[in-house]
Formats: C-alpha cells, sequence, structure tokens
C-alpha cells in the first residue's frame, strides 16, 4: 500500500518507520532538508529522532505535493499549529479517496479547531478522516516496547481500517467512535503535563501531583462533554493513559518545558532547548479560550497559560489554585 506521511518531526518518523517495516510503501515529507537528507542518505532522522536506524526501504521528500499523490492512505502528522498551512496544499494533489489518517496532538490556535476538523474543512467531501491518539512517546514506538492507542472514526469501519494498518504485534491499536473525545484527550493533556511538570520544577512532591493529575483529568472532561464528547473517554488510553503517559514520562517535551519553568527558566529560556515544539504552550491559550467560548471553568490551564504568556511567578500560581472557592467535587 502507498503511503505518505506528512511531518517530519519525531512522531511521523516513528509511524513512518512503523508502516515500512510492515511491508508498506512509506514515503516521509519533512520540511527541514537536513531532514530529507539524513532520511535518504544515512536512514536516520538526525534531527528529531537520533541515533534511530529507519527501515531501508524508508525514503524522505521536500515535495509534498507529489508525496500525497496517488497515496492510499495519508498520515498527517504536522504540529497542529501547521495543519492547516500545510494540509491546504496537499488537498488539491489528493487521488481518489485514500483514507486520512491525523496523528497531530493539539488544537488550531487561530479557529479554535481539532485537527481532524481542519481536515474535513480542507479536504475534499467524502474524505474518510480518522484519528491515531494514546499513551504513545515516539522513540519508545520506534524501540518497539508494547503500546497501545487508539484508532477513532465517525464511521467505525474506518476506525477498523486504522487499526488494522498500524496494529504489529508490539503496537497495539483499539476502536473507537468518540473522535471528539480521543482527539481532545490527546490535545488538552499537554496543558496539564506542562502544569505537572511545573510542579516538579518547583520541588514539590506527589500529593501535589496527583491531585493535579485528577483534577487535570476533570478539567479536560468538563471541557470535553461540553464540545461533545462522551465522558467514558476521557478514562481511557487517549484520556487518562496520555495524561499519565506525558505528566509523568522523562521523554515527553511537555513535563520537560515544565520542570525548567518551574526551576525559574524563562519561557523563550525554556523554549531554546528544544528544536521540536512543544504543543502545550499553544494549547494551552486555546484550551482557555474554548473555555470561555463554552462557559466551562478550567482554573489549571488558566493558570498555566497565565505562566506561559503574562509572566505569572509559578509558585504564585499553585497559591492561587489552592486558595480557591472550597466546593463538592464534581465532574461535569
Amino acid at each position: 500500500m502507498k503511503v505518505a506521511v506528512v511531518g517530519g518531526g519525531a512522531w511521523g518518523t516513528a509511524l513512518a518507520d512503523l508502516l515500512a517495516r510492515k511491508g508498506e510503501q512509506v514515503t516521509l515529507w519533512a520540511r527541514e532538508p537536513e531532514v530529507v537528507e539524513s532520511v535518504n542518505q544515512r536512514h536516520v532522522n538526525e534531527l528529531f529522532l537520533p541515533a534511530a536506524p529507519l527501515a531501508p526501504d524508508l525514503k524522505a521528500t521536500r515535495d509534498l505535493k507529489s508525496v500525497v499523490r496517488g497515496a492510499e492512505v495519508v498520515v498527517s502528522a504536522p504540529p497542529s499549529h501547521a495543519v492547516r498551512p500545510v494540509m491546504s496544499q496537499v488537498a488539491g494533489s489528493l487521488s481518489g479517496r485514500p483514507l486520512v489518517v491525523s496523528a497531530s496532538k493539539g488544537l488550531d490556535p487561530d479557529k479554535l479547531e481539532r485537527p481532524s476538523a481542519v481536515l474535513v474543512e480542507l479536504l475534499p467531501d467524502g474524505t474518510p478522516i480518522a484519528v491515531l491518539s494514546g499513551p504513545s512517546f515516539a522513540l519508545e514506538v520506534y524501540q518497539r516496547q508494547p503500546t497501545a492507542v487508539v484508532a477513532a472514526a465517525s464511521d467505525h469501519a474506518v476506525a477498523e481500517r486504522v487499526q488494522r494498518l498500524f496494529a504489529t504485534p508490539h503496537f497495539r491499536v483499539y476502536s473507537h467512535t468518540d473522535i471528539i473525545g480521543v482527539e481532545l484527550g490527546g490535545a488538552l493533556k499537554n496543558v496539564i503535563a506542562l502544569a505537572a511538570g511545573i510542579l516538579d520544577g518547583l520541588g514539590l512532591g506527589f500529593n501535589t501531583r496527583a491531585a493535579l493529575i485528577t483534577r487535570g483529568l476533570a478539567e479536560i472532561t468538563r471541557l470535553g462533554v461540553a464540545l461533545g464528547a462522551q465522558p467514558l473517554t476521557f478514562a481511557g488510553l487517549a484520556g487518562l493513559g496520555d495524561l499519565i503517559l506525558t505528566a509523568t514520562g522523562a521523554l515527553s517535551r511537555n513535563r520537560g518545558l515544565g520542570v525548567a519553568l518551574g526551576q525559574g527558566q524563562s519561557v523563550a529560556q525554556a523554549l531554546a532547548r528544544t528544536q521540536a515544539v512543544v504543543e502545550g504552550v499553544n494549547t494551552a491559550r486555546t484550551a482557555v479560550a474554548l473555555g470561555e467560548q463554552h462557559g466551562v471553568e478550567l482554573p489549571i490551564s488558566r493558570e498555566v497559560a497565565n505562566i506561559l504568556f503574562n509572566n505569572k511567578p509559578p509558585r504564585q500560581a499553585v497559591a492561587d489554585l489552592m486558595e480557591r472557592e472550597l466546593k463538592a467535587e464534581q465532574w461535569q
């Protein structure tokens, strides 16, 4: 099967490698010329997934239109802010009705939309669209460590196609029809993971982290339900599973940025440590805007946004969260 993976970051590269090792004919599109050169010449993505030799048959290109022309499957894996400009170029070059799988974990910062909603807007009517999400660090997927994720589509048959395409003995894929919940879980957990890193950077303990993750999940669920998601989705892999991984794992870029902020670095200093996109930064502001739009209270996301964009001291943000008006514990 001819597969185009659009996005040469760590996640796109790991998925391209997985499919190529399954025997699919995979080409990876990357914006960066050094990524294309290193994949084609040395079979490694030295910029975003270094020291990870890739499938010998995996090819890379910077020619976006040619990579999707004739593809039976297109995996959309740019950073969330780039989905619209990148995939708008893809739309006119598709042949037939390829299966399009969104693997971006974030929200459109301008229109406050999920990546799959952006794809529905851009791609021809009738294009089958699904999302792939769940607790999955790119490096561990590449290393073939046992991983479980979710493929979701409004049409269950489409979700099952994605499930069969990506499933391997080390990469277990569950199907789902709650595309809104699966996608929001993957996006909003990045904000809570940033908050968890801030707590770690401040030297706070396990009690605080447990409270944050639990209340963060409640916050994600409230907003998700307001946007049409099923509450139970957030207790699954794309919700709680991805939240635990990203809020506690050492490979989490969002948690790592939070640690640096908690230790006193500025946002600019912390972001300068990585070439990869830290999705939680833009998503924090987008989540707050969505909450205001739908009348949903998001106290943790709001404090993270205040730290990122209003120079609020992290310790003061924690104090303000703890001193909020006392209330009953409610999940909706």
